[in-house]
Parts: C-alpha cells; structure tokens; sequence
C-alpha cells in the first residue's frame, strides 16, 4: 500500500500506539467518529444501562427513560442494534411482543459507561463549584462590560453636546 493511502474508507487512524485524539478524524465516513457519537449519545447510555439489568420491553423502556420521544427511542434502539450492541427478539403473540437486551458487545460497552458514571458520581460536586465560578465570572464578565459601553456612551455624548 502506498504511502497516504487509506486503508478503507472508514479508516482514519490506528488506535494501538500512542493515544492521539486527533484519530477521531470529524470526516462523515470515520468509523471510530461515527461508533463514539453512536455511543456517547444520552438516550443510547440510558438504553445501554437500563438493558445491563434485564431484557425490557419498548414501553417499558419509554416509561424508565424520561423525555425520550417514542420516534427518538425507536430510532436509538434501531441503531445500537445495528451496531450489535442490542437485540431485539419479536413474540408471536397478540399484540406482538418485543423484547430488547444487550448483546455480549453491549455488556462489554457498559462496563465503561458504569466507570463514566461512576466518576461523574465522584466529581459532580467538584464540576458543580467548577460551573458556579464560571457562571459567576462570566456574570462579572458581562456587567463590566456594560459599565464600559455606558461610561463610553456618555463620554460620547458629552463629546458631542460640547461640539454644539
């Protein structure tokens, strides 16, 4: 293969060797940008955790899942199931049951979703005085500002009326 040829056209970096975030390549076709933004997405972690526990039922899943919108989780469950995270097992009953629970994959992946929420856990009081000092300065910030804009508006305005 010659130098600078891609080795598909989902290919955009190895992830063996040395870490380099610049491998989560923001080009449509990267496979690894594509399976982190399938990931990392709110309703697909709730649906990964919920589903750690037991196989659930659609309605079920709607009704643990807070503001998920019955199209969003159809379209959430679809895609993780196409990426072989979850399954989806139909019963032939009146009316048709479906089931949905993690795959061998889908177990995988949650043990990193546990760890992430397990540090969220841990630092949430730290990220909560982390935003309040922001919000504070960025307050600050504004206020300021508008005592300059106003102390400039009148310095203009008194340049102007001493003109006349």
């Amino acid at each position: 293969m010659e130098d600078g040829t891609i080795k598909s056209l989902g290919y955009c970096g190895d992830t063996d060797g040395d870490y380099d975030v610049l491998q989560w390549d923001t080009r449509a076709d990267c496979e690894v940008r594509q399976i982190l933004d399938r990931v990392a997405d709110k309703w697909s972690l709730l649906v990964i955790a919920l589903l750690d526990r037991r196989s659930l039922r659609f309605t079920e899943l709607r009704r643990l899942i807070d503001g998920v919108s019955q199209r969003m989780l159809t379209r959430t469950l679809r895609h993780l199931e196409r990426d072989g995270l979850v399954s989806r097992t139909v019963h032939a009953t009146v009316p048709p049951r479906v089931d949905y629970e993690l795959t061998p994959l889908g177990a995988t992946l949650h043990a990193t979703i546990r760890a992430l929420v397990s540090w969220t856990e841990t630092h949430q009081n730290e990220i909560a005085a982390a935003r309040t000092a922001y919000d504070a300065r960025v307050l600050a910030e504004q206020q300021a500002a508008e005592e300059e804009a106003a102390e400039r508006a009148e310095i203009a305005h008194n340049v102007l009326a001493a003109t006349r």
